[in-house]
């Protein structure tokens, strides 16, 4: 199995590139290239659907992102230890509607040896916004470095 750096245990400065690591992959919004950071077996709960393997991972995004438009996330590093992460994140997007929602959660992440991720736990809960309140509105794909982080912008 290849190696994804950094690898576990992680440190402080490891654990939180792993973080922005994994948010400039899920910025991009490509669901094959976001996979590849998961084992080929990794186990999945995302909100009520419990799923394993990377193609129910592609499938699965592929699915979120085409109902989720305009979609910004931003991750921040909450606590880690050896092999695992967990992280809060918020991100922003809207329906086919045009109904913006803030959606806010948090992830368990779980390591293999070689740097992939063998198991994700995500809890996230749906907030419709107003236009006027939306904060991330940098261009599609990697957040800027000087656009701040979630505790930045009180969030």
């Amino acid at each position: 199995m290849q190696q994804r750096p950094p690898l576990p245990p992680f440190t402080l400065a490891t654990a939180t590139q792993k973080v922005r690591l994994a948010e400039d992959a899920w910025n991009s919004r490509e669901p094959d290239r976001v996979a590849l950071a998961y084992t080929p077996d990794s186990q999945w709960r995302n909100r009520a659907e419990f799923f394993s393997g990377r193609g129910a991972i592609v499938s699965f995004l592929t699915r979120k992102w085409e109902r989720e438009h305009e979609y910004h996330l931003i991750k921040e590093l909450w606590a880690f230890h050896d092999n695992h992460i967990a992280v809060r994140f918020q991100y922003e997007w809207h329906d086919d509607s045009g109904q913006w929602w803030r959606s806010h959660g948090n992830e368990q992440w779980e390591f293999s040896a070689e740097g992939l991720m063998s198991r994700r736990e995500a809890s996230i809960n749906d907030v419709p916004l107003q236009p006027s309140e939306r904060k991330f509105d940098w261009p599609a794909g990697r957040r800027p470095d000087h656009f701040p982080g979630l505790t930045e912008l009180g969030l």
